[in-house]
């Protein structure tokens, strides 16, 4: 899966939130000061050109939609993170998270446990 730029990915968050859109609906979900309207028409196609969205036809304009969710794209991203800085090892994630004291023990507990239970379920 290809990686999306900061833009890219605040437009697919949007996108992943309201559902189809036009570009013009698009860009009444932006705040002052508001992007070009030529400026998001760009980074849509470009979307659409890596996968992420297709379109619809109404006469002469497009409604946009998502084709991949937000959770594959977010599965994609983490096993990119994982792939590229921790060799393809989750147990190197998790070492990285308490070596560095992003999670407690009491955390790494519950998410044993909630393992465990998952485990038992399949």
């Amino acid at each position: 899966m290809q990686k999306l730029t900061v833009k890219e990915e605040e437009l697919m968050n949007i996108f992943w939130t309201k559902g189809a859109l036009f570009v013009r609906e698009l860009l009444e979900s932006y705040t002052e000061p508001k992007p070009h309207f030529n400026t998001l028409s760009t980074i849509v196609r470009g979307l659409e050109e890596k996968g992420f969205l297709d379109h619809k036809s109404f006469g002469s304009t497009y409604q946009y939609f998502a084709v991949i969710s937000q959770e594959d794209y977010k599965n994609g991203a983490l096993n990119n993170v994982v792939s590229k800085y921790f060799k393809n090892s989750y147990l190197g994630v998790v070492s990285s998270l308490i070596k560095e004291e992003h999670i407690s023990l009491e955390e790494l507990k519950k998410l044993i446990e909630k393992v465990e239970k998952t485990s038992k379920h399949k």
